[in-house]
């Protein structure tokens, strides 16, 4: 791969002129945040999904609409997405120093990679990256709601949830660091029995339960490694959101589920 990957989406997923893209952003972020009144206490982990933005970009800006009062503290993200393109083994982590979007580059994280470079789960795949969607449509987001952040991206593939969550608590870091999952939910279903699987799977997450497979989230593998995570470290989980593409801007014959969860604080008894 290049010293910087470039963004592979802009004009399909998401605006490429700037300008227009912030101005997405931007819209989203205020509908979501007149929607949705955010708590006191900014999440330490999200779970978002990745689809053009026309169909799940409000979904997602529910999510990071929550991060405002920690613009100034959150200085890495960990983020993680499933593999559409390229089969993968594990945790894919790029060669490149930095992502860029239409809003500029983000910087990855090298410290942080070399502290979990060590683990056998950890790979190198620049090919796994390189038209990867699902991390790069979270970039402009993280980049309107952050000022001075990197990234650690792992395009996660064939991994177990204990694989994935031992790479999660090696960089989970204090109030510094942020978790965010990119997922969308289930894929090609009527209107009302996607909305049944949906609302079914948005429950397990709900309760920590971290059994989902790849028919109910695409991201399954890394939401499972943050639910263990979030279990042993007492989070409690927020939805914030939960439509389809029936709700936003498709046909309701064939479906793709969205969701919008925020971890934070300790989950009390």
């Amino acid at each position: 791969m290049r010293d910087i990957r470039p963004a592979a989406v802009a004009g399909t997923f998401y605006p490429e002129a700037p300008a227009a893209l912030a101005a997405s952003v931007r819209a989203f972020l205020a509908e979501a945040a007149a929607e949705h009144r955010a708590p006191a206490d900014g999440p330490k982990a999200l779970i978002v999904p990745h689809a053009g933005y026309v169909y799940s970009g409000l979904i997602a800006a529910t999510a990071y609409a929550r991060l405002a009062q920690a613009r100034a503290t959150i200085r890495r993200v960990v983020l993680l997405g499933p593999a559409h393109r390229v089969a993968v083994r594990g945790l894919a982590l790029p060669t490149a120093r930095a992502f860029a979007t239409p809003l500029g580059e983000v910087a990855i994280d090298r410290d942080a990679v070399a502290a979990v470079s060590d683990l056998p789960q950890v790979v190198t795949s620049d090919a796994a990256h390189l038209h990867e969607h699902a991390l790069e449509v979270q970039l402009p987001f993280l980049q309107s709601m952050l000022d001075d952040f990197r990234i650690v991206p792992f395009v996660v593939g064939r991994a177990s949830a204990d694989e994935v969550a031992e790479v999660i608590e090696r960089l989970w870091g204090g109030p510094e660091t942020l978790v965010v999952v990119s997922s969308d939910l289930s894929h090609y279903h009527r209107y009302d029995e996607a909305r049944a699987i949906d609302g079914a799977s948005c429950g397990r997450v709900l309760a920590l339960d971290g059994t989902l497979d790849f028919d109910e989230a695409c991201g399954a593998m890394p939401i499972n490694g943050l639910l263990l995570c979030a279990r042993r470290r007492g989070l409690k989980p927020e939805l914030i959101d939960l439509r389809n593409s029936g709700d936003t801007a498709g046909d309701r014959s064939r479906v793709v589920g969205y969701a919008s969860f925020a971890f934070a604080g300790e989950a009390r008894a």
